[in-house]
């Protein structure tokens, strides 16, 4: 190419202010020693990490082109913007013509990241939802010691993808939501001195997501590459569901008993009044509970329209704020909707509650961001009166007693496992949201295509004969556990139907017990089918051949405590995986739990997902010693299938 051709290539290479910016994080991200420049080797990784797929004959051959660098060297920021830039001009052409098109406003259009599916195929990402999660993040993740490498984040670039493409962010943001899930010495860190190789990558983003399934998320056709590529569609629905998870955690009886204080009138018994919505028809109820009491007509059916005029908020946030902060309700006197919105965010902001929306946004009505700035103030300002004790003592104090109820970390584990699976409508409460069986007739079909004839199932309800049909529908969610092999001796429908806590809890074990045995069987392509015998003589003759001393006799074996099995069976899988530095020796409970801890984290971070607790491997609880083992050996059959 001729120093002419080269200067009017040169010309044509444009790269516009947030591509800059994009370029220069990533660029930045992989120059981690911060020496200004990267090697060579490494442009792949980063124009990938920039949505730019290509060969890398295609790198050599434009590297061949500018004759800007030579074989081995390596290249300073303004080299590789240049290098960019002229790969996206010779190949982006379809992109280019594509972006033409207008596109709705705050709407950003990605093309698909395959190599299929760059042609026609494009995700549309909300603006707002990703400079409202990056503030978040920002926000909550700010102190952290680990993520000071990582922020702040830039909420107008592709910052968010960028830093979250190597999972700590994940795995922190995680542990903000569910505290404890992820015990942190199983993350991989980067130092000052050097960044995470793409194994180190791909420990940490399996971790994050088995996480986040652990916690309730249901992940559809994600996986660690989409992550580590940055797919804006897939990270923002999955960053949405855990920031949800975290925020709608709190909004419970146990953490806020006053809650009930919210159906005292209603002529139903309030705790199944309660138990009967979801946490985000509680919150707005909670809502029009303090517009009620500040004296307004107005009130709220969702999270759109009914706040769009910000009327709500102003009224809400000075009902709820301390009397010291100052709140007023001036800004009902602004006429224009926008300025309106803007004033009601900073008598928020006066509380520390600015969060997640914009004035944009709650003009518009986002459903979503409007829902999260809500469950915010919920969660600093719940200011609900005090439950007064005689109004609930009835039945010898029974209705008190239930309202104080803690969700075991059984139901928990039962209830993620549920939702994680994608059933409809999301199981906030065990007990009461499988009373019509729709939920478990679902993870019968995931076990099981075809098991259940639909045709027999109501799935909606009349009003006069919905008790007859819900019950209905229990007997044949019997019937099918006993063609299934479960044993449910003295269980019929009325027992699910009635939310009989032991039973229900029989039943959902087997299902959760099913579901692992049937994923075995088919990984292992066996005729027939896994049991629980064939999984501890798999765990003793691996442990063995690999030449470790622990072996389990049962999953009630007393020795399960220490973890030793675990972590042993977990380093067989995958050499090199446990740390046994950080690992405690001791004997003791605290000793126990916190190698249990690392044991659990480390398995999922291996591909096992794990929905024991660290409590139930010290006190030996056999249901989740099976699951745990169960797991592992599901890890062993994918590898060597």
């Amino acid at each position: 190419m001729s120093q002419q051709q080269q200067q009017h290539q040169q010309q044509k290479v444009v790269v516009s202010k947030d591509q800059l910016d994009d370029i220069k994080s990533i660029f930045d991200a992989i120059d981690s020693d911060k020496k200004g420049h990267i090697n060579v080797s490494d442009i792949g990784e980063a124009l990938s990490k920039a949505g730019v797929r290509i060969a890398t004959y295609q790198i050599r051959d434009t590297i061949e082109k500018t004759r800007s660098i030579e074989s081995n060297d390596f290249v300073d920021f303004e080299t590789f913007k240049s290098l960019y830039a002229l790969i996206r001009t010779e190949n982006d052409i379809g992109s280019t013509f594509r972006s033409t098109i207008s596109a709705p406003k705050d709407l950003d259009n990605y093309g698909g990241m395959s190599p299929t599916s760059t042609e026609g195929t494009t995700h549309t990402v909300k603006k707002e939802e990703q400079v409202a999660f990056t503030n978040w993040i920002n926000r909550n993740l700010g102190s952290d010691p680990d993520c000071s490498t990582y922020l702040p984040l830039n909420p107008q670039t592709r910052d968010l993808y960028i830093k979250c493409s190597d999972g700590v962010i994940l795995c922190k943001l995680i542990n903000k939501s569910a505290p404890a899930t992820i015990d942190e010495r199983a993350i991989n860190i980067p130092n000052s001195t050097s960044k995470l190789n793409i194994y180190q990558v791909h420990e940490n983003l399996t971790l994050a997501l088995n996480s986040a399934r652990v916690i309730g998320c249901h992940l559809v056709n994600i996986g660690p590459e989409d992550i580590e590529t940055g797919k804006p569609h897939l990270v923002l629905g999955l960053l949405w569901q855990i920031i949800r998870i975290g925020l709608l955690s709190e909004i419970n009886l146990h953490d806020h008993p006053d809650l009930i204080t919210l159906y005292q009138s209603e002529d139903m018994d309030p705790l199944a009044g309660f138990q009967q919505q979801t946490p985000e028809q509680v919150l707005l109820k909670w809502v029009n509970y303090h517009l009620e009491r500040s004296g307004t007509d107005k009130r709220v059916a969702n999270f759109s329209s009914d706040v769009s005029d910000s009327v709500a908020y102003i009224y809400l946030l000075k009902r709820i704020a301390p009397e010291s902060a100052g709140l007023t309700l001036a800004p009902l006197k602004e006429e224009d909707v926008h300025k309106r919105a803007e004033l009601t965010l900073k008598q928020a902001d006066l509380i520390g509650c600015r969060s997640f929306v914009t004035a944009e946004d709650i003009v518009q009505g986002n459903q979503k961001l409007n829902m999260a700035f809500v469950a915010n103030l919920f969660n600093m300002y719940s200011a609900i009166e005090e439950i007064n004790g005689g109004e609930f003592a009835m039945n010898g104090g029974e209705v008190v007693e239930r309202i104080l109820y803690n969700e075991t970390r059984e139901e928990k584990s039962y209830r993620n496992w549920m939702n994680s699976l994608g059933v409809t409508p999301y199981v906030n409460y065990l007990y009461g949201d499988l009373t019509d069986g729709l939920v478990i007739f679902q993870i019968y079909d995931i076990i099981k295509p075809g098991c259940v004839q639909w045709f027999r199932v109501k799935k909606v309800f009349h009003p006069r004969r919905k008790v007859m049909e819900k019950i209905e529908n229990c007997n044949y969610v019997v019937k099918l556990g006993r063609t299934r092999g479960f044993s449910l001796v003295g269980i019929d429908g009325k027992d699910l139907y009635d939310g009989n806590q032991t039973l229900t809890l029989a039943v959902v074990w087997q299902l959760m017990r099913a579901y692992a045995l049937t994923i075995l069987t088919q990984l292992s392509s066996s005729d027939q089918p896994i049991r629980e015998q064939e999984i501890i003589a798999w765990v003793n003759d691996t442990l063995t051949k690999s030449g470790k001393t622990s072996q389990i006799h049962g999953f009630n074996d007393s020795n399960i405590s220490n973890s030793g099995a675990i972590l042993d069976l977990i380093e067989v899988l995958k050499p090199g995986s446990v740390n046994y530095d950080v690992i405690k020796k001791g004997s003791s409970e605290q000793d126990k739990l916190d190698r249990a801890s690392y044991a659990i984290t480390t398995a999922r971070k291996i591909g096992a997902c794990v929905y024991a607790l660290p409590e139930d491997v010290v006190e030996v609880k056999p249901k989740m010693l099976m699951m745990v083992f169960a797991c592992l050996m599901q890890v062993y059959l994918q590898q060597t299938k």
